[in-house]
């Protein structure tokens, strides 16, 4: 009997596919939404793969400039490689800066987006979660304080996985244990990748507001300025609230890159140091080549913690083939 995994990591083992591509399959197995699917095809396919591959071939060929004056200065090869040199470099870094960016985003369209609900007690958050996930996901009642956890409820909105969160209302207490959940709730709403308010107009927030975010008015049903309120209860605004919400998401979502885990953004940013020391020591001359090398060495070999990917006799392949020193 073959044990979970054993082909897949057959086909790691035989170089038929990279670590990147193994996490993509695990993530097409566990996709519960269109984006998701499609964001762990593109890492299946070796998106991720071909990005550092190209990456790669760069940094080889600049570290083999290097190496080629330092070991082989006798030979017919240009003397002056540093403006090649670092233009290759620079190349690199430029493309890990962007794709090192868009991780975050691609970790939540493989995690999912969290949005909370946040505002005073008793101003209908309950409801209205309830209203959004079709179900009764919260506890409900007159009882300003009824929330005291962190309620989540998983939805697909737009293809896009998010995380409901309906917080403690958040006023002053002499609860302890209300204390604890309006903490809680404050620190949640803060961490969340949006945050829905309903509050009064004149109403101070107790949660700063940040881009993107959206106000509205709470128990649109019992009010007659009702243009931008919204009622869990009656349903009025919900439509409305649910494509906001997807347009913002769907916006930040055109910003995420391929690589989509925090290991990736760790062996992206390990070669971005790597490459900022060799720019920097590049600049004062030959006789610090040999430093240089090294650090691009150590670039190429934060890419091969990327994919999981790399030969040791790359660098050597380069130089005697393009400059024909084995002759």
């Amino acid at each position: 009997m073959a044990d979970p995994g054993e082909f897949t990591r057959r086909a790691l083992e035989n170089g038929n596919l990279d670590l990147a591509q193994v996490e993509g399959l695990a993530d097409l197995i566990d996709a519960e939404t269109e984006a998701q699917r499609k964001q762990a095809q593109v890492i299946l396919a070796g998106g991720l793969g071909k990005l550092a591959e190209a990456w790669r071939v760069k940094l080889i060929r600049a570290a083999s400039l290097i190496e080629v004056t330092i070991d082989f200065a006798d030979e017919d090869v240009p003397v002056d490689v540093t403006p090649e040199v670092s233009e290759l470099l620079a190349d690199v870094q430029a493309g890990l800066e962007k794709e090192t960016a868009g991780v975050r985003i691609a970790e939540r369209i493989r995690s999912g987006f969290e949005v909370a609900i946040v505002g005073a007690p008793n101003v209908g958050k309950s409801t209205l979660l309830n209203a959004l996930a079709g179900r009764e996901a919260a506890i409900t009642s007159e009882y300003a304080g009824t929330t005291r956890d962190i309620i989540e409820v998983r939805m697909d909105l737009a293809g896009l996985p998010v995380t409901l969160l309906d917080t403690a209302g958040l006023r002053d207490t002499d609860d302890h244990v209300e204390g604890i959940g309006i903490a809680l709730a404050r620190k949640r709403a803060q961490d969340a990748d949006l945050r829905v308010f309903l509050a009064e107009r004149d109403e101070v927030l107790d949660v700063e507001l940040q881009q993107g975010d959206i106000r509205l008015l709470p128990k649109a049903d019992l009010r007659d300025d009702a243009g931008d309120a919204i009622s869990g209860q009656s349903g009025q605004g919900i439509d409305r609230l649910v494509d906001h919400i997807s347009k913002v998401l769907q916006n930040r979502s055109a910003q995420a890159g391929i690589a989509t885990r925090a290991r990736h953004r760790d062996a992206m940013l390990s070669a971005l140091v790597s490459l900022s020391e060799a720019q920097e020591i590049l600049q004062r001359g030959p006789e610090f080549y040999d430093i240089a090398a090294e650090e691009m060495r150590s670039a190429i070999r934060a890419l091969e913690m990327l994919v999981g990917r790399i030969g040791v006799e790359n660098l050597l392949d380069e130089i005697f083939s393009s400059f024909c020193l084995g002759k």
